[in-house]
C-alpha cells in the first residue's frame, strides 16, 4: 500500500485496518476524513472468497467470508455516512455479479455479496435526503491475485468456470473495470458493472435461478462434492475451502 502510495503523490493518505473490525474501520475512515479535510467518494471494496460444499465447507471460513464481505462492507458504509453527508457525496459498494448468479459451492460468498447489494439498495433510499448517492458494482471473474490463486488451487473453481458458459467463465482484465468505477464515480451512478453488458441481465436474473437452471447446475454437483471431500481429506477443510493468501488474509 505505501508503494503505491508514493505513486499517487505525496498528499496521498494510508491506513490499514480490518474491515471486519467495525472500531478499526471507523479509526481509519475517520482519520482519512481529517487528513483529506472530508470524504467526498468512498469505495467500499475489501472482500475474500472461500467456498465448498456447505455440509462440509469450513464453517471458520463460511463466517469469514460473511463478516469481510457483508459486515466490512456495512461497517465502512456507517462510518463513512456522516463524512458523506457534510459532503453530500457518492457511495460506491463492490458486490459481484454472484449477486445475482448464484452457484453451489458458494452459499456464503453469494450470500455475502447479494447482502451487499440489498443493502445499497436500502442505503440509496435512506440517503436521498441527506444528497448522499449509492451505487454497486457487479463484477465477473477479473484478473487479481483472489481469482489467479483461486484457479491455480482450487479445482473446484476451475471445473465451475469450465461449465459456464463462455462469456461468464471468462477472466477479464482489471484496467477495463477499473475505468469503469471511475466513470460511474463521475457520473454518480446508481449500477455499475463489468463487463457492462452484465446490468441487462440483472432484469431477467429470475431466469438464472428457474427449475430448469438449477436442475442443469445440479448434474455436475455429485462429482465436484466428491473431489472437495478428497481435498479435505488431503489438505483439511480450511485448506481445501481457500487460496493460502486468503487463508492468510483472512485469519484462517
Amino acid at each position: 500500500m505505501e508503494e503505491v502510495a508514493k505513486r499517487c503523490g505525496e498528499s496521498t493518505f494510508v491506513a490499514e485496518c480490518d474491515v471486519s473490525s467495525n472500531d478499526q474501520v471507523v479509526e481509519a475512515v475517520d482519520s482519512a476524513a481529517e487528513a483529506l479535510g472530508g470524504l467526498d467518494v468512498v469505495v467500499a471494496n475489501a472482500g475474500i472468497a472461500a467456498g465448498g460444499p456447505l455440509r462440509s465447507q469450513d464453517i471458520r471460513s463460511w463466517e469469514r467470508v460473511i463478516e469481510i464481505n457483508l459486515l466490512g462492507v456495512m461497517y465502512t458504509d456507517r462510518a463513512a455516512l456522516p463524512h458523506l453527508e457534510r459532503s453530500r457525496g457518492y457511495l460506491l459498494n463492490i458486490a459481484s455479479t454472484a449477486a445475482a448468479l448464484r452457484g453451489p459451492g458458494l452459499s456464503g460468498y453469494c450470500a455475502a455479496k447479494a447482502g451487499v447489494e440489498a443493502l445499497s439498495d436500502c442505503l440509496r433510499v435512506e440517503m436521498m435526503q441527506f444528497g448522499v448517492q449509492v451505487g454497486v458494482a457487479y463484477f465477473l471473474f477479473l484478473d487479481t491475485d483472489m481469482v489467479t490463486d483461486g484457479e491455480r488451487e482450487m479445482p473446484l473453481l476451475r471445473r465451475a468456470k469450465a461449465e459456464m458458459p463462455k462469456p461468464l467463465s471468462r477472466t477479464y482484465p482489471l484496467a477495463p473495470a477499473i475505468d469503469e468505477v471511475v466513470t460511474a464515480i463521475a457520473g454518480r451512478r446508481r449500477r455499475v458493472a463489468y463487463p457492462p453488458w452484465f446490468l441487462r441481465l440483472l432484469a431477467v436474473r429470475q431466469l438464472l435461478a428457474s427449475p430448469l437452471a438449477e436442475r442443469q447446475a445440479a448434474k455436475a454437483v455429485p462429482d465436484a462434492v466428491r473431489e472437495y471431500e478428497e481435498m479435505v481429506a488431503e489438505r483439511g477443510a480450511s485448506a481445501a475451502s481457500a487460496s493460502e493468501r486468503t487463508r492468510e488474509l483472512a485469519g484462517l
